[in-house]
């Protein structure tokens, strides 16, 4: 009887022993998965919007104001004369030592967007830096327009996974583009049309800038060439999905109904 009774206690003893090691590692496979899914996320690449996948035949026009506004008043007579409004992208210290610009910009119905508030290296910054840019700058366009800003774009075309996570915590849609005018390198107009048309699609965001050597006596022609092309400029705002979106991996945003998903 002593053996039988020591043969079931230890029987008793492997199966407990056994069920005790099956949910140990029943656990840690759970853990694993979650730490899987963690790095996952954590380790995804975030991109901000050059471009939107649209049915429609519409470009965003952009222009980055970080230098001179001696051109501001040019580039607004050349947009109302084609009835168009764009998306002025401002540095805070331009808003600082240009607010009669600001002002004139927001009068005739452009949009303002959010551009830093000192232009800085912004890959360098931690994301308390980075939101203080942000905000730093929304403030003082605030405070000239009554209006918040709602779009970012980093200095220098920089981002990384910090820098559009800040952004939009901050309640910013980060905004880079698809086509760049390169007007900041002294181009003539038509060189920068031919930098242009061959790349003009339905969603192409536009890169421009103001105080540059060509931006303003080209403005008009390269409008015109767009429209003739069978495109309407619109804002940004205009332009982007606000809800329902994804952006791939080449920093198109698409619409999840275009996807065939569910909003």
């Amino acid at each position: 009887m002593l053996i039988i009774f020591n043969k079931r206690k230890i029987y008793s003893y492997l199966v407990a022993s056994s069920m005790v090691v099956i949910l140990f590692l029943l656990s840690f496979s759970i853990i694993g998965d979650n730490f899987s899914t963690v790095l996952t996320s954590s380790s995804t690449k975030e991109l901000p919007i050059y471009s939107v996948q649209t049915d429609k035949k519409q470009v965003a026009l952009t222009m980055n104001c970080a230098w001179s506004a001696d051109d501001i008043d040019s580039i607004l007579s050349t947009l109302e004369q084609n009835n168009v409004e764009i998306t002025f992208f401002a540095v805070g210290d331009w808003v600082d030592k240009n607010p009669d610009a600001v002002k004139k910009i927001a009068k005739a119905g452009h949009e303002i967007g959010n551009h830093s508030d000192t232009h800085p290296h912004v890959n360098n910054l931690s994301s308390e830096e980075n939101k203080k840019q942000i905000e730093a700058c929304s403030k003082k366009i605030e405070a000239l327009t009554g209006n918040k800003t709602t779009l970012y774009r980093a200095p220098y075309g920089e981002y990384n996974n910090v820098v559009i996570r800040s952004a939009r915590e901050v309640n910013h849609t980060a905004i880079q583009w698809n086509i760049d005018t390169l007007d900041y390198t002294g181009l003539t107009g038509q060189d920068m049309w031919a930098r242009v048309s061959p790349k003009l699609s339905n969603g192409s965001i536009i890169l421009m800038h103001n105080g540059t050597t060509h931006t303003a006596d080209s403005l008009d022609m390269l409008i015109k060439n767009i429209k003739s092309s069978g495109y309407e400029i619109t804002t940004v705002s205009n332009l982007i999905y606000k809800d329902g979106y994804e952006i791939d991996s080449n920093g198109v945003q698409k619409h999840l109904n275009n996807l065939g998903a569910k909003t």
